[in-house]
């Protein structure tokens, strides 16, 4: 398999810029992998598919303001900050990433307040645009965190061009999110609103939780052409054991089982053993997924659409099969559905 496989063309008007009106009205395109039919529906409908006792699993991850700004100590240049991963809660290091990256260098400060409550300093590069930092701030842990939650705001992808709203706190966060590490929200969930959740618990369907903080690694371009030599960024994964008990007892009552979205899924297929059961898991995954790929947890799937030659294109592709899901983008395209993080849903049976 090769990228170029996957490119087709995306008008940008396409893109989301902003969500649904309503969580559960964006628009669901339904695709049945054995009869390869495409019906097209509101999200709210995603109810009428599912039975009793059918299962959805979802990802618990809570987004955290990641997106800082800072001025640069002497020349006051603002800094664009992204907080990615914390290395020490003790020391306050974290590593980053920084916009415009030429001009931070090891040594330089960050002023993120007008009265330097809270500084930073560079102590070391990782990648061009990546930086480790260590915070100095004169307070507890958790007063650190908190500022960090004051000046920081929602990190919406960089596709979306317009500067973020108030709505977007809540809107860029599933409603069940509970587990904060995430900077980029698993955008599937965010279609699930409180009713259409009571819906489905009225109707008899069960949930299961996992977490995968989504990182910025999903968004990674694919820099090279053969598959098979391209490297995933390592997220977080934790599935504790009456997870995976609810999940394992799904698979062997031969129920539909819906990963809601490709992180979900991600975390399944990290944890899956040979013989299909599902383990408790706290570790690291770097598992890419692309075609062939034998899937050994769940046998439906909501996601939304992606990019060209994106990973996450890549995985759905594995699960529904290539050309049907090149087929679907195209319909997908011509019948204007909205791409990407605030765009429109589809369920694959």
């Amino acid at each position: 398999m090769k990228t170029s496989d996957f490119n087709f063309d995306l008008p940008d008007e396409l893109l989301a810029e902003h969500p649904s009106e309503h969580r559960d009205e964006a628009r669901l395109m339904v695709l049945n992998r054995k009869t390869e039919t495409i019906e097209h529906k509101l999200f709210k409908d995603v109810v009428d598919y599912f039975d009793e006792k059918d299962l959805f699993i979802f990802n618990n991850t809570k987004v955290f303001p990641a997106r800082l700004y800072g001025n640069k100590e002497k020349t006051g240049a603002k800094i664009e900050v992204f907080l990615l991963r914390e290395l020490d809660k003790e020391t306050r290091v974290w590593d980053v990433l920084v916009d415009p990256a030429r001009k931070i260098r090891i040594g330089n400060k960050l002023f993120f307040t007008e009265d330097e409550s809270l500084v930073a300093e560079v102590i070391d590069n990782t990648t061009s645009r990546g930086r480790t930092l260590r915070f100095l701030f004169d307070g507890s842990y958790d007063e650190f965190r908190t500022k960090l939650k004051e000046l920081g705001e929602t990190p919406l992808p960089k596709y979306i061009k317009r500067a973020v709203e108030p709505e977007d706190a809540e809107r860029y966060q599933t409603i069940y999110a509970k587990i904060e590490g995430a900077v980029a929200a698993p955008t599937a969930g965010l279609h699930f609103s409180k009713h259409l959740m009571k819906k489905l618990e009225i109707k008899g369907i069960d949930f299961a939780e996992v977490t995968l903080h989504v990182g910025l690694g999903t968004f990674n371009p694919i820099e090279v052409e053969d598959l098979s030599k391209h490297k995933m960024e390592s997220e977080e994964i934790i599935i504790d054991e009456k997870n995976a008990a609810i999940i394992n007892n799904a698979v062997e009552s031969h129920r539909r089982v819906c990963a809601v979205g490709t992180t979900t899924m991600r975390a399944l297929e990290t944890s899956v053993s040979s013989n299909k059961k599902i383990s408790a898991f706290n570790g690291w995954t770097n598992k890419f997924i692309y075609p062939p790929h034998d899937f050994g947890v769940a046998n439906s799937m909501i996601t939304n659409f992606h990019t060209p030659k994106s990973t996450l294109l890549m995985m759905i592709a594995a699960f529904a099969g290539k050309d049907f899901i090149m087929h679907a983008y195209e319909e997908a395209v011509k019948e204007k559905y909205k791409f990407y993080s605030y765009g429109d849903a589809m369920l694959i049976l």
